[in-house]
């Protein structure tokens, strides 16, 4: 079955039905604030941090297959729907989903009222926009309300998960017409919140979950959406969602278009509030206002696309063979970048919540877009090596929000070290600086051990001096880079890692992928050393590769 095909004059995968076998992901944010959204409106969305600041909630390993989402539920004449048909899966008698570079566009239609959806993120915000248009297309007037629903995740993904013997007690929220503001901890312990907003008069509110659906209900059947009147009950404690009704008349032919937000808001530790545990809501108005008019959001959505055009633009193939151009200049320069910016560490399948960003992972990415941004290829150089050991060894994964590596994995993985090296000289060989190479850059994250890069560069080679096997090959250690040779970790205890299990020592297991990296990117290294005057070195490290 045919799900979907590529529009190349517009960058974007269009699918036409919403029952694919598994949710289609895109994801949107270029900088610090992300969503995965997928072909039927589930997803979720966080700042820097899947893990540490989400924002929304996700279940994974669910069914229903996505479950949770940014949802818009229209109820006209006693029949409710989805534009991305999630969640009360409603036959619609249209429907496409757009995924395009940094945005995702709903269209369907139901009963001869079309609803179309546009979700992005926008540059320099760190926010998601929905623009939700609704138009009548009969010979009738509709009467129509329209309920939107997000459900809030406690911040930490993992403990908002699990620990709910603390959770159920500690949602709190504020209210504003028609704008609410998620603050759970912000009195205790943080100085963030997260707020959720429409840009047009709201017949009510709702932010408390359980009284949104009912008991032992779903969000495909929420109970005030059946009753058609919003609760405006305040959560306290339990489960805080936000949702707001609104309501609209439209005459034949007429169309109305509202705005939604939900933004993240940092505060200074020492301007919280503006008043007896009300937060500070000055950067919050400031977001919103950024976006009051449909004018506005229009333009924030033309930025978004001029941007990836001119991102994009910087690398063009012209060929007869379209299919090779459409994947050369759209969709795997989108993808290099969609793996920059998250690393593999938030996905329909990896939940964000454990490996944060990958050391090896994330030097391998810099090979794919080194040439689109090389400054903040440069920066994320500086990240990486920075996560390094003294030994030139490294942890294998490090959490995005603080920088620092992450022990639930470890360390002991051969190939990471030789990453680093590949990394750096892409980066020179794309842009000639050399100079990042003096760049002072710390040891496990402690600046007291700064160090040139180039001195993490040779730790790194040097690393491998003594971790070579019988056979002169390099030793694979917890895994290879292929991660499925893990040939000296053993378990016979059910819940131990396959990948970390066991020595990463040894004993004698070798790899030939690791040892062919050791050649290679020992002579990118070797290479380097000869540019900058290091003639003697270059010479050592060829006679060790000999």
């Amino acid at each position: 079955m045919k799900y979907g095909h590529f529009d190349d004059s517009k960058k974007e995968y269009v699918i036409t039905s919403p029952k694919t076998p598994l949710p289609w992901i895109n994801y949107l944010g270029c900088e610090s604030f992300f969503s995965l959204i997928s072909n039927t409106g589930g997803g979720y969305s966080f700042y820097k941090d899947a893990k540490l600041l989400r924002l929304t909630r996700y279940r994974y390993n669910n069914v229903p297959y996505d479950n949770n989402g940014r949802y818009f539920y229209i109820k006209d004449n006693g029949v409710t729907w989805n534009p991305g048909w999630q969640p009360t899966q409603t036959e619609l008698d249209s429907y496409a989903c757009r995924h395009g570079l940094g945005y995702t566009i709903f269209e369907s239609s139901k009963n001869d009222l079309a609803a179309s959806v546009t979700a992005f993120v926008p540059i320099g915000d760190n926010c998601e926009i929905n623009k939700l248009t609704l138009k009548n297309n009969a010979s009738t007037e509709k009467n129509i309300d329209i309920f939107s629903y997000i459900e809030f995740c406690l911040w930490n993904a993992v403990d908002d998960s699990s620990n709910f013997q603390r959770n159920l007690n500690t949602g709190e929220m504020e209210i504003e017409p028609g704008v609410i503001y998620h603050k759970t901890e912000y009195r205790e312990r943080r100085n963030h919140y997260a707020v959720y907003a429409v840009n047009a008069p709201v017949a009510g509110f709702d932010t408390d979950r359980d009284t949104f659906l009912g008991a032992y209900r779903s969000p495909s059947d929420p109970e005030v959406v059946e009753k058609g009147a919003a609760t405006n009950k305040i959560a306290s404690g339990w489960s805080p969602c936000g949702s707001f009704q609104l309501k609209a008349s439209l005459k034949p032919g007429e169309e109305v278009t509202y705005v939604f937000v939900l933004g993240y808001i940092e505060n200074d530790k020492n301007d919280k509030w503006e008043a007896l545990n009300v937060v500070n809501k000055k950067k919050a108005h400031e977001m919103l206002d950024r976006y009051k008019t449909t004018e506005q959001a229009d333009a924030a959505f033309k930025a978004l696309c001029d941007y990836w055009d001119n991102l994009l633009g910087k690398y063009t193939l012209e060929t007869e063979d379209d299919k090779l151009c459409r994947m050369v200049n759209i969709w795997n320069q989108y993808q290099c970048m969609v793996t920059f910016n998250m690393s593999r560490s938030a996905s329909y399948y990896e939940s964000g919540m454990g490996r944060g960003m990958g050391f090896r992972d994330s030097s391998q990415d810099l090979l794919g877009f080194v040439h689109l941004i090389p400054d903040k290829a440069r920066e994320r150089i500086i990240d990486i090596a920075s996560t390094q050991f003294e030994d030139g060894s490294a942890y294998h994964q490090y959490q995005p929000l603080t920088k620092t590596g992450n022990m639930d994995i470890g360390s002991g993985f051969n190939d990471d070290p030789l990453w680093l090296i590949a990394g750096t000289s892409a980066y020179i060989r794309e842009t000639g600086d050399f100079s990042i190479l003096d760049e002072m850059v710390p040891f496990d994250n402690k600046t007291e051990l700064a160090k040139p890069l180039m001195e993490h560069l040779r730790r790194s080679f040097n690393f491998f001096d003594n971790a070579k096997g019988p056979h002169k090959l390099t030793l694979i250690g917890r895994a290879d880079w292929n991660d499925c040779l893990n040939l000296n970790c053993f378990s016979d205890t059910p819940g131990e890692s396959f990948q970390t299990t066991g020595p990463s020592e040894g004993p004698v297991a070798e790899s030939v992928f690791i040892a062919g990296m050791y050649v290679k990117y020992g002579n990118e290294y070797a290479d380097l050393c000869e540019h900058i005057g290091l003639n003697d070195e270059a010479g050592e490290v060829r006679a060790k590769l000999a």
